[in-house]
């Protein structure tokens, strides 16, 4: 079974809303969320190959710093520290940092990092992040479309549904013990986001778990990132689109590097499943509204039960 593959792009030129190649791609977009919970999207006539390469070389730059340095970026949210020398994930270390796409916030980590500053650094991480977010909003306007749903639900909600979020860079190191064995990184999970964009820097590693039970590998190209569907989104979808299952795992002697774009309500945005997703026959009502931030700390507490709070 492969992972769907998909281009907004034809000829060059972003494919135009309402048009017939826009809602036959839509159709599509719904089909792989649905069957598959992600699929590949080829991007680079959104994000130009010369920014992720400048953010991977930033990446760099920021996990080589002392530990010590590293290890002072704490905050109280959860999944925004530093994580490193963690025994449960040995393997990776990671920041995670709020709202990059806006300059301020961009500006106020690496002044945390670098006492000097890092322009370079704090303009392509906030344009990196920008263009992941114009894809999630991309990807949530052809979901919509492709159950045929009023606009309104993109005008009046779909900025909502995404109206924070926080990237994750992340640094996978390479055991001292690997000898050419698959070794997992990171332990299985669905995200607890609406939609997350994962980009990676030439060493593969990410699987997800098909509907059959089986891992497949994800091969991402140069040109493109993987769009994955979150909790979120199965929450407000009734059930229909499909929350995958994915982890990480290393084989060889290459250090990996990824970004990870986590798209969020805010915490007081309640998700709601559209009275048109929910029929007495096929698609019963599933999920009772709530609120993201009641759904967060559940996920916090216990990821791979945090929506049976909401289930009717």
């Amino acid at each position: 079974m492969t992972i769907p593959w998909f281009d907004f792009c034809k000829s060059g030129m972003r494919l135009k809303e309402g048009s017939e190649e826009w809602k036959e791609m839509s159709k599509k977009v719904r089909e792989a969320c649905e069957n598959h919970g992600c699929f590949i999207l080829k991007c680079d006539e959104i994000i130009p190959k010369s920014v992720s390469e400048e953010t991977f070389h930033h990446m760099k730059a920021l996990f080589d710093l002392p530990d010590e340095t590293k290890e002072q970026y704490v905050t109280s949210k959860p999944y925004r520290n530093y994580n490193g020398k963690n025994s449960v994930i040995p393997l990776s270390e990671s920041f995670g940092i709020d709202d990059t796409f806006l300059l301020y916030k961009a500006q106020a980590f690496a002044n945390f990092m670098w006492p000097q500053g890092n322009l370079p650094f704090c303009e392509t991480l906030k344009t990196m992040s920008l263009k992941m977010l114009e894809l999630c909003f991309l990807v949530l306007k052809m979901i919509v479309e492709g159950y045929g749903l009023p606009q309104h639900y993109i005008s009046e909600n779909g900025e909502n549904m995404i109206s924070t979020s926080f990237s994750r860079l992340i640094k996978y190191k390479v055991s001292e013990s690997n000898n050419n064995e698959y070794e997992t990184v990171l332990p299985s999970h669905t995200d607890g986001s609406v939609l997350t964009i994962v980009c990676q820097k030439d060493v593969p590693g990410l699987e997800v778990l098909s509907k059959t039970e089986k891992w497949i590998e994800v091969e991402i190209p140069d040109d493109a990132v993987v769009v994955i569907v979150g909790d979120i989104l199965k929450a407000w979808s009734n059930g229909r689109l499909h929350a995958v299952t994915h982890r990480v795992v290393l084989k060889g002697v290459k250090e990996r590097y990824s970004i990870g774009l986590f798209a969020n309500p805010n915490e007081e945005m309640k998700v709601e499943v559209p009275d048109e997703l929910v029929d007495s026959q096929i698609h019963p009502l599933r999920y009772r509204p709530f609120a993201f931030g009641e759904y967060y700390k559940s996920y916090v507490s216990n990821p791979k039960e945090a929506l049976q709070f909401a289930c009717i």
